[in-house]
């Protein structure tokens, strides 16, 4: 028998009510109040990356990355609210997706993955 699944994320914030709520009311991510979330089945990531890694900030160890249904209307709704929402070409695979990244109120980094 073995993992069957993430049970959790959990790392430390200077304001954790302030952030769990932003993460609540911007990304419907958790409940604000620490109360399980109940995330739609799919494929996830699990890759540690290279100490001298680009592909997020170096002084953060590490990036979430959340699947979306709809990028394009998540990102018009992040930026309304002030969220800067960075997108590259780049960054998007055919077959595997769209991808844009945005930061929390902490310097957090967050990828946004839209799967095709």
């Amino acid at each position: 028998m073995g993992v069957t699944g993430i049970g959790g994320f959990f790392f430390r914030a200077h304001d954790p009510e302030m952030l769990g709520a932003w993460y609540a009311e911007h990304l419907g991510v958790g409940s604000g109040t620490g109360g399980p979330w109940q995330t739609a089945a799919g494929p996830l990531v699990f890759a540690p990356f290279p100490a001298t890694s680009d592909y997020f900030p170096e002084d953060r160890g590490f990036m979430l990355n959340f699947r979306v249904d709809d990028l394009d209307a998540l990102s018009a709704r992040l930026t309304a609210a002030g969220i800067d929402v960075v997108t590259n070409p780049d960054w998007d695979m055919p077959g595997l997706g769209r991808f844009a990244r945005i930061h929390d109120p902490e310097g957090n980094p967050i990828e946004l993955w839209q799967p095709d």
